[in-house]
């Protein structure tokens, strides 16, 4: 991966839109360095070095390299959960038109963005420490998984939906975005996908089962 630097001088942020850019280049150099070396070889100083600051200016922010991660996966993938959950429930329109929306969230927002090298570099590293995994359990799968039962409750609760799979599983909904996660990163140059394609049949045919268990 291509290193980019970040010119800011080594002094602290005066007002909090400094402080808030400082924070997302350190965020974004700490990706490139966790994909770059691993975690466990991933070092402060690399990160400062790439992010263009001291590495005392890291310590305040945050106070480890855990921590680090837990701001990537918060800042992430979470502060955008939170903000297509107000839109969505917001929203008095059918079930499956939320659902619609969070398709096109997890395909325009998680998977064609930098937020998918997130879960890419989870899917890495999560054996070696689970603590990783657990962290983002916490601030952005529960937090989904959480999104999509409410939803499916309101379909099943208007007649929308004629079957409790999605309440029970929610895992379902979210199934194809690691799919298509695993697939571009490993086969995607041997066999191309067309990963907005594939979460539209997905949905499709989870939407008739929902709708008509019987067929």
């Amino acid at each position: 991966m291509a290193t980019k630097r970040h010119a800011f001088k080594n002094t602290p942020a005066r007002s909090e839109s400094e402080r808030r850019a400082k924070l997302q280049a350190i965020l974004d150099a700490a990706l490139d360095v966790f994909l770059d070396n691993g975690f466990a070889e991933a070092r402060l100083d690399d990160v400062a070095a790439r992010a263009g600051v001291a590495k005392g200016t890291i310590y305040l922010y945050v106070p480890s390299k855990q921590a680090l991660f837990e701001a990537l996966a918060q800042s992430g993938i979470g502060g955008a959960i939170a903000t297509i959950e107000q839109k969505v429930l917001a929203l008095d329109i059918p079930a499956e038109e939320q659902l619609k929306a969070l398709f096109a969230f997890l395909h325009q927002e998680v998977l064609g963005t930098r937020r998918g090298d997130i879960v890419r570099l989870l899917l890495r590293e999560a054996s070696r420490f689970p603590e990783l995994a657990e962290i983002y359990h916490r601030e952005v799968i529960s937090r989904g998984l959480g999104l999509l039962r409410t939803i499916a409750e309101r379909g099943v609760a208007r007649g929308e939906f004629r079957s409790d799979e999605l309440v029970r599983f929610p895992q379902l909904a979210i199934a194809p975005g690691l799919v298509a996660l695993l697939w571009t990163s490993l086969f995607q140059r041997l066999e191309p996908i067309d990963v907005g394609a594939m979460l539209e049949a997905h949905l499709a045919l989870m939407m008739k089962a929902l709708k008509d268990p019987s067929s």
